[in-house]
């Protein structure tokens, strides 16, 4: 998803109309390389107990998805797209004058740009090749409304959200104003046993979908995640504080604005030895493009970390790597003279050790991949 919000918030910035297609009967279009043989339908006269040899793919094989992807591929190639390196789905047209866009999910496709003339012609030749349903401007897309407004894009989810609300067997009419308690404990041991694990695991899974378009829900998500496997019921009435908030926050989403100031940022931050079970600390960071949220995550980090600049110095490592890929897919999207990128970070000691590439008693330990910031830095990239 960090792809389609780059992408609509450099339409947003640039003023660009977004499209949606939806390919009709997609998996049937893709090309088998393989012999696979099928049993003939009920129904169908067959007195020599003969198979079908299938030319076309269809639903249910394994290979489905990826022969029609190619299938695409092939199609969107010979209109003079060309693939981005840096996210397989994404399709660009580029001239000296215009750029045209096309992003794939399954058979779900958003096209912009800047020649109006050329995704016309384009949507002509995928209905001939696959019949295709126009549905205009993109206004709904994978569960997710976008809203335009004179300060730029809206992307919510109001719809799913009061959907999960409806079906969660809570009561959420009281009003909470954090995502999580404040100063929140909690153990894999805590309490008795929760009953109804799928209840859990459910809801949970559906908070994590609702990340897409709130990145406030990230770092509860992740919490609360932990613990899928057996909850408990602190964890379980910590789940219940979470619902009551998005049942009073249920309408919010992220703003990708409309600006001309085009300038990527970037945040880090962690939490050293948060948890009480192994003391790892939570890896946090939130990328904006032109104050708008692009991209963000909240991870449990991996070893234990000695000192809370280490847990810090790996939560930049972990923003740098998505900084550095930004930075291309920005680039595919006509985006230039964004380097040097701000990397935030409220920890001094960490921010030493970013810049400064020597040797330290303290941190040789530190897996060589963490010092991934430096290399950046040395390159200008930060």
């Amino acid at each position: 998803m960090s792809t389609i919000r780059c992408l609509i918030a450099v339409a947003a910035s640039k003023h660009w109309p977004l499209f949606q297609l939806d390919v009709n009967n997609a998996f049937l279009h893709g090309d088998l390389k393989e012999e696979v043989y099928m049993q003939m339908p009920e129904g169908v006269p067959n007195p020599n107990n003969k198979v079908c040899r299938l030319i076309k793919s269809i639903y249910g094989l394994k290979q489905a998805s990826r022969q029609w992807h190619e299938k695409l591929l092939t199609a969107l190639e010979s209109q003079g797209f060309v693939q981005s390196k840096y996210d397989y789905s994404l399709f660009i047209h580029r001239t000296d004058t215009d750029i045209n866009i096309a992003a794939v999910y399954v058979d779900d496709i958003i096209l912009t740009g800047t020649n109006i003339a050329k995704l016309d012609e384009l949507k002509a030749y995928l209905h001939k090749e696959f019949s295709i349903k126009d549905l205009g401007y993109l206004n709904y897309f994978l569960g997710i409304e976008v809203g335009y407004t004179a300060d730029g894009i809206i992307l919510t989810q109001k719809k799913f959200t009061k959907e999960l609300l409806t079906g969660c067997g809570f009561d959420v009419c009281k009003r909470t104003i954090t995502p999580l308690p404040l100063n929140l404990k909690l153990s894999k041991s805590d309490g008795d046993s929760y009953a109804d694990t799928e209840q859990y695991r459910s809801i949970v899974g559906k908070l994590n979908f609702l990340t897409h378009t709130r990145p406030d829900l990230s770092y509860a998500v992740q919490y609360l995640s932990q613990f899928l496997q057996d909850p408990r019921q602190p964890h379980v009435t910590a789940l219940h504080h979470t619902l009551r908030y998005l049942a009073h926050t249920e309408g919010q989403g992220i703003l990708l604005k409309a600006t001309d100031n085009i300038s990527l940022q970037s945040f880090s931050d962690s939490d050293w030895a948060t948890c009480p079970d192994s003391r790892r600390s939570v890896t946090g960071y939130i990328l904006l493009l032109g104050g708008s949220p692009i991209s963000w995550k909240s991870k449990k980090q991996n070893t234990v970390s000695k000192s809370s600049a280490e847990a810090e110095y790996r939560a930049m490592a972990a923003a740098a790597s998505e900084v550095t890929w930004i930075v291309n897919l920005l680039t595919d999207l006509g985006l230039s003279n964004l380097k040097p990128i701000t990397l935030n970070c409220d920890n001094q000691s960490a921010l030493h050790i970013a810049k400064n590439p020597v040797f330290h008693e303290r941190t040789k330990h530190i897996e060589i991949d963490c010092h991934f910031t430096r290399d950046k830095v040395l390159e200008g990239l930060l």
